[in-house]
């Protein structure tokens, strides 16, 4: 449910309220992570394996203080 905009909220709030029946309360207080949790979305993407985090780690590499 994200898109290049990022996460199509009246999509989630109409999953989370109507589908799941939580309230607005109860809705907002999830974490993205459990709210996918419940929607049963985890596991759609793959795995970080060793070479994704080498390239993460390539790309936005660490700054020492002197960086700063």
């Amino acid at each position: 449910m994200t898109s290049a905009k990022g996460l199509d909220w009246p999509a989630l709030m109409r999953s989370g309220l109507m589908g799941l029946g939580l309230t607005p309360d109860q809705f907002w207080a999830l974490t993205p992570a459990e709210l996918q949790l419940m929607l049963g979305t985890t596991g759609a993407q793959a795995p970080l394996l060793s070479d994704g985090l080498e390239a993460l780690m390539a790309a936005y590499p660490d700054k020492s203080e002197r960086d700063i």
